[in-house]
């Protein structure tokens, strides 16, 4: 079947629909745990001021307004942050990356998760991020690399094969909006060439079954972008058929890559202590 998938620039998953929350739920699932054990290796505690974009359903940010709890602060934003509740400590703010502004020398800790490559300006959201961060501070962005995600068990080879034309549409369907599949590869070096230092990466691959929460955000994924993909030249036979082969006990499948990248902005003649402790001071 040919496809009619236009160009639609903009983030494919749609965050105000009937399937946001089940979306927000199947990626806390997946990757939350993950998420939670890579910042709290930057030491994010009591008084930090944090920033996340794209808080999407604000899992991350209440983990983070937990740790900075009671004198820090979390700002939490998306272009529809309805799903995401305020709590002490934690301010939910309509946001878009792209063009509205930041305020610039701010935040010990900035968090971007699957949000950059999604976005064709992903290289000038990133400089942003990089100047919103306080001296010191941390940038952690999380991305995937989707060109390796392999069918390893399938009941037979059509199957296999279906399951690949699930990925591939899905991935024509995000580069249609302007997004980059394999931006987790790069994002190392993006965030070295912006200027952050201690660049630290950490790539993680899970095996998708039908009871994993990486499958059942695959399997959401037919009903989420159900009339991209049908655009993109997939058939209701084929998604019906799709979610059988995710659903058989027997399925195993390889992730795609998932990137955790991060950095830190350099000190400036320990501008971070002083500006710390005028803070704790002020308290």
């Amino acid at each position: 079947m040919p496809s009619r998938l236009a160009e639609d620039p903009g983030y494919v998953f749609d965050n105000d629909s009937v399937h946001s929350r089940e979306q927000h739920r199947c990626l806390a699932d997946a990757y939350d745990a993950a998420t939670f054990a890579r910042l709290a290796e930057t030491g994010v505690t009591n008084g930090w001021r944090c920033l996340e974009i794209g808080s999407g359903g604000g899992s991350v940010a209440r983990w983070l307004a937990d740790r900075v709890a009671p004198d820090g602060e979390v700002i939490a934003t998306d272009l529809k942050p309805h799903h995401i509740q305020p709590r002490p400590g934690l301010t939910a703010v309509r946001h878009d990356a792209v063009t509205d502004p930041l305020p610039e020398a701010a935040f010990d800790l900035v968090v971007a998760r699957l949000v950059l490559q999604h976005i064709p300006e992903r290289l000038a959201v990133l400089d942003k991020l990089v100047r919103s961060l306080a001296p010191g501070g941390w940038l952690q962005i999380e991305e995937f690399d989707t060109s390796y995600e392999p069918p390893l068990l399938a009941p037979d080879e059509e199957s296999a094969r279906l399951y690949e034309t699930f990925l591939a549409t899905k991935r024509a369907v995000m580069r249609a909006g302007g997004g980059d599949p394999e931006w987790g590869r790069r994002a190392p070096a993006a965030l070295r060439a912006a200027g952050l230092v201690d660049v630290d990466v950490q790539p993680r691959i899970e095996l998708r079954t039908a009871d994993s929460p990486g499958l059942r955000l695959q399997l959401h994924h037919t009903h989420h972008l159900r009339d991209k993909l049908l655009a993109a030249g997939m058939t209701e036979a084929q998604l019906a058929r799709v979610r059988e082969v995710m659903r058989d006990p027997s399925f195993r499948a390889a992730s795609s890559v998932m990137y955790s990248v991060r950095g830190r902005r350099p000190p400036v003649d320990g501008a971070t202590a002083a500006r710390r402790a005028s803070r704790d001071g002020d308290r």
